[in-house]
């Protein structure tokens, strides 16, 4: 039988020894809430709500809604359980003797060529494939850092763990994606790169983000981009780049903490920055104003006060086709859906997904916020909806519940 979120909450407040009032006082959500879930009388809840449970049950997001955490196509060659090995690489640790140094390194351009292919797969999405070439992308990487340790093969390979914590979060593996920002900001600091290291500190709120630290997250990614603001005057596209990446990182985790003044506040600074540096693309990421506009739609829906309004206001800014990263804009579009939904435009939330689907049919399936919103729409639907259910079914989100 299918577990609902329901089950999931009931056996975890069983398991924390919680009654339903006491579980509602530390969420800040109603007891009848929690009831309906439990009693299958609802099938979800708004994303704010199931995160607030989430934080009081003392679990991640991911498990309590059931967000799959594994790629489309097994691959013979590779595949997540190969990336969490490569990631945690016995033979890196000290005091373990290991066969690892043994490995002939490719050669230096061959695989700085393949870091670039990768970082073109993560953002178009090609989860499957990414993760069966990724692996060995980063063990040909230590290898080549082992005989020619030079500071661009260095920032290559932190390029090649940030790409290793881009796709272990959005597997939802958070746990490995904080090993990999480790080795990510170990290999910038040896590439002596303080953009680089300011990327990783940018993967790195993310990660805690998605792990449930706000507070962290938010902090360390505001301390890097104040260490690393560049001259108004004199400043290079690439650190306007890195710092705006760090303004934007801090800006979720202060709307998910409710404080939206904060994430806007944030958000027209890194607007700003975008504005000086003009289209940007460095250190495996893109920065544009367009890129910094969407996140404006994106904390407009973030923490307890929800406010899909302005999230539509906000993204009458935004041109989708200046968005430059294919996952970028599918994300933006899933929020856009959300705000959609929330503010009684089923039919237009509906045909917003399907777009995202059809673009990003791989992607889509892991993420949180599609399948939430399609569990709502669901619960709601007054006749049988062919198209949504069909959704739904492709997501992994039960028609039947």
């Amino acid at each position: 039988m299918e577990t609902t979120i329901g089950d999931r909450i009931r056996s975890l407040r069983e398991f924390r020894d919680l009654t339903q009032e006491e579980l509602a006082q530390r969420a800040g959500v109603s007891v009848d809430t929690i009831r309906k879930l439990e009693q299958n009388l609802r099938q979800s809840a708004r994303i704010s709500t199931l995160r607030a449970l989430a934080r009081a049950l003392d679990v991640q997001l991911e498990r309590l809604v059931g967000q799959p955490t594994v790629t489309q196509q097994l691959q013979d060659d590779g595949g997540l359980i190969a990336l969490r090995d490569a990631i945690q690489d016995i033979g890196t640790l000290p005091g373990v003797l290991s066969d690892s140094n043994l490995e002939d390194p490719p050669d230096e351009q061959v695989w700085v060529a393949s870091v670039k292919s990768a970082m073109s797969q993560y953002w178009r999405g090609e989860y499957s494939l990414l993760s069966s070439t990724l692996p060995l992308l980063l063990r040909d990487g230590r290898a080549v850092a082992r005989q020619t340790p030079t500071e661009r093969v260095w920032q290559q390979l932190s390029l090649a763990y940030q790409l290793a914590a881009c796709l272990a979060t959005q597997a939802g593996h958070p746990d490995w994606a904080y090993t990999a920002v480790e080795q990510q900001l170990t290999a910038a600091a040896r590439a002596s790169d303080p953009l680089m290291e300011g990327m990783g500190v940018s993967t790195l709120s993310w990660v805690l983000l998605r792990q449930g630290r706000w507070e962290q997250a938010h902090e360390i990614a505001v301390r890097k981009a104040e260490a690393l603001e560049p001259s108004f005057m004199r400043g290079t596209p690439a650190q306007f780049a890195v710092y705006g990446n760090l303004l934007v990182a801090a800006a979720t985790p202060a709307a998910r903490r409710d404080d939206h003044d904060r994430a806007i506040e944030l958000l027209s600074g890194a607007e700003a920055a975008a504005v000086r540096s003009g289209p940007v693309r460095a250190y495996g990421t893109a920065f544009s104003v367009a890129d910094v506009r969407t996140q404006k739609v994106n904390v407009a829906l973030a923490g307890s006060e929800n406010r899909p309004e302005q999230a539509l206001e906000f993204s009458g800014d935004v041109r989708v086709s200046e968005i430059s990263r294919p996952v970028h804009s599918a994300a933006y579009r899933v929020d856009v859906a959300q705000a959609q939904y929330q503010t009684g435009d089923s039919e237009g939330a509906l045909t917003t997904l399907l777009e995202v689907e059809a673009d990003q049919p791989e992607w889509i399936k892991l993420q949180v916020l599609a399948s939430a919103t399609v569990r709502e729409m669901l619960e709601a639907e007054r006749r049988r909806n062919t198209p949504l259910r069909g959704l739904a079914a492709r997501l992994g989100v039960d028609p039947a519940l």
